[in-house]
């Protein structure tokens, strides 16, 4: 249990929380939220000791593992298998023990380091962190690729993958599915569904918080109340205890409008003192309730577009890629999700062929009041597609037209960061607005929570969240009508979310968004197009039929659609067809594996027990060195036989 006790906390000059006194218990999985600013990751850093309170007390008992996702990843030559194996410490020191002991035929040494092992449990070890780096979107062959040779994006990825493989009773996490993708930020979902400790997690995704969280802490104006269930249900419970507030500060009104009343006429007669002075103690009595302090609502708008012609943009049999040479297909491959081409995770960008197609024979039409969302794996082609709808680049193979009233506002990954540094959002703006007179662009950067002197602030001294919504109003500022957006809602909070979605959904112009925000994606989308394996095609279903067929995937084949598996997008599939049947795993299989598994760890265990005896190191040890490659061989065809086991198993769970 962790306890906060009249709890308070500065940062400088300004206090982010006082008089918290609340208590977390084991087995919580407790959803942080809160505008930015209001103290989230700074409790974070109180609860790891990496701060302290300014007042009271916070308790985490001493025997309490703590684990959490670390902010910067330094360039390391360590394998990406090894940097997530090496979150199990004790788990990682033994089994580099065990493979130094082997390479220096130390017998005594293997036979110790074998124990130790066996003592931690920490055979499977190596199957689960690769299952986590897998989950996260990391391919078999990347596995045993230098952390060094891992872009930015994917070096987050595997500091998350290191933080979930250390043994913790309290897991705290900041934003995790910020940098994922909608299929990584599903399995990080069921993940955490069956993590058995506490967990503590900030997020703006309220989709994920409401599939994750029991509880959630809501800190606002200072304070941290804890509501029990999950965003949804804090929606309701908040919303009810303010109008009760409302409710009893009307009622408390009434009544000091009355008593004060009758004190102003009657405290001057002598018959009605007394009263008078009765009612004078009653008043002063009163709570004092106070009003509901209604928030400023965020409210942002796309201007309605200038012209907006029907047919918009059209891809006809189009490959899309990057052409090496082409500076704005070099400079686009290395940021296709922060991957390089080719290389698709890591940061290099050599050796790469002339020509790197990403999607085949793409035929995509826009019209106007379309509302697209692009579903599929980071490195599948998503950004490719969207930057060849852009025109930012050039088409390998067919067509790319569109309409001569075009007007795109696109929104890329790189956007936030492209910002110049020193510059106002005054200065942004005009720079796209010559001639425009200061109190047009003023009153519309107020529009966009901008307002007054923040207008002129440099951009420097800004949020990651407040970055992006200028980089939004800039957009905005052009009327298009086309919207193009590649992960929009990265660093912008719950609120500034939903008046995003708001703002989508009166726009009357066109829109592809790529996102892993469930929620923005089913308040803004109808249509959905899934990108993977080389292709785009129309997906027959929603957001929930999207994540079901996730979970019907071979898992060891990498993410790609397992050879039987269910259907996936339905380009060619007729809506009017009724769906296939769903897979059924042949029992005869499942009773074949279930064997092959009990018997290779029958023969495992044989080998660990002959490991064990003390005969086995006689005579200059080669019948220890003899039974460890016969183990070696045991655990790799036990990991493949479990592997396959699960894989049928998950057929029957579809």
């Amino acid at each position: 249990m962790i306890a906060f006790r009249d709890f308070a906390l500065r940062r400088g000059e300004r206090l982010l929380l006082s008089n918290v006194d609340l208590a977390l218990h084991a087995g919580w999985r407790v959803g942080v939220i809160g505008r930015n600013g209001t103290g989230k990751s700074s409790l974070f850093a109180a609860i790891q000791g990496e701060v302290e309170a300014d007042r009271g007390d916070i308790d985490v008992p001493s025997r309490v593992r703590i684990a959490s996702v670390a902010q910067e990843t330094p360039a390391l030559d360590d394998r990406a298998l090894d940097f997530v194996l090496s979150g199990d410490a004790p788990v990682h020191a033994a089994l580099q023990a065990e493979a130094t002991a082997f390479a220096n035929e130390d017998w005594e040494a293997v036979a110790e380091a074998h124990h130790r092992i066996e003592e931690l449990g920490g055979y499977d070890a190596t199957a689960r962190a690769g299952k986590l780096l897998h989950g996260l979107g990391f391919s078999p062959e990347t596995h045993d690729r230098p952390v060094k040779a891992f872009s930015g994006g994917w070096r987050v990825r595997l500091n998350l993958a290191r933080a979930l493989m250390t043994p913790s009773d309290l897991l705290l996490l900041d934003e995790p599915t910020n940098h994922l993708d909608l299929d990584a930020v599903l399995w990080l979902e069921q993940w955490l569904l069956r993590y058995p400790g506490t967990l503590l997690l900030i997020s703006h995704d309220r989709e994920f918080l409401d599939g994750v969280s029991t509880h959630t802490l809501h800190l606002h104006d200072g304070r941290a109340k804890l509501y029990t269930g999950d965003y949804t249900a804090f929606e309701r419970q908040r919303a009810e205890q303010l109008r009760q507030q409302q409710i009893a500060h009307d009622k408390e009104q009434v009544e000091r409008a009355h008593l004060q009343s009758f004190i102003d006429r009657f405290k001057a007669k002598a018959s009605k003192a007394k009263q008078a002075q009765s009612r004078m103690k009653r008043l002063e009595k009163l709570a004092g309730t106070e009003a509901v302090r209604v928030e400023r609502a965020l409210r942002i708008e796309f201007p309605v577009p200038d012209r907006l012609p029907h047919a918009l943009l059209r891809l006809a049999d189009a490959d899309c890629g990057y052409r090496m040479g082409d500076p704005v297909g070099a400079a686009s491959a290395a940021n296709e999700n922060g991957r390089a081409p080719k290389d698709p995770i890591t940061a290099e960008a050599a050796p790469t062929p002339a020509v790197t197609t990403i999607l085949q024979n793409v035929g995509f039409i826009l019209e106007a009041g379309d509302r697209v969302a692009l579903l599929g794996p980071n490195g599948a082609g998503k950004s490719t597609l969207v930057k060849s709808l852009v025109g930012e680049l050039p088409l390998l193979a067919g067509e790319r037209s569109g309409h001569p009233d075009l007007r795109i506002g696109y929104f890329a990954q790189h956007t936030v960061e492209s910002l110049r540094e020193g510059a106002s959002p005054m200065d942004h703006l005009g720079d796209i607005a010559p001639g425009v007179g200061s109190q047009p662009l003023r009153d519309f950067l107020g529009k966009w929570n901008f307002p007054g002197n923040r207008a002129f602030e440099s951009v420097d001294g800004f949020s990651g969240g407040e970055r992006a919504r200028l980089a939004l109003a800039l957009i905005a500022w052009r009327k298009p009508n086309v919207l193009l957006l590649d992960e929009p809602t990265n660093h912008l909070d719950l609120d500034m979310r939903e008046a995003l979605a708001e703002a989508l959904s009166d726009f009357d112009g066109a829109i592809v968004l790529v996102s892993h925000d469930r929620h923005l994606i089913g308040l803004v989308c109808d249509t959905f197009w899934r990108v993977a394996d080389g292709q785009a095609l129309p997906f027959d279903g929603d957001l929930d039929e999207y994540a079901s067929w996730l979970r019907t995937r071979d898992s060891s084949n990498d993410g790609k659609p397992a050879k039987a598996a269910a259907p996936a997008p339905a380009a060619a599939a007729k809506p009017a067809q009724p769906a296939p049947p769903r897979r059924k795993a042949n029992p005869v299989k499942v009773a074949a594996a279930e064997s092959r598994v009990a018997t290779l760890e029958a023969q495992l265990a044989e080998v660990e027990a002959a490991l064990g005896e003390p005969a086995a190191y006689a005579g200059g040890g080669e019948r220890a060195a003899e039974l460890g490659r016969e183990q070696a061989r045991l655990r790799a065809e036990l990991d493949d036989a479990e592997a396959a086991l699960l894989a049928l198993y998950e057929t029957d769970a579809a």
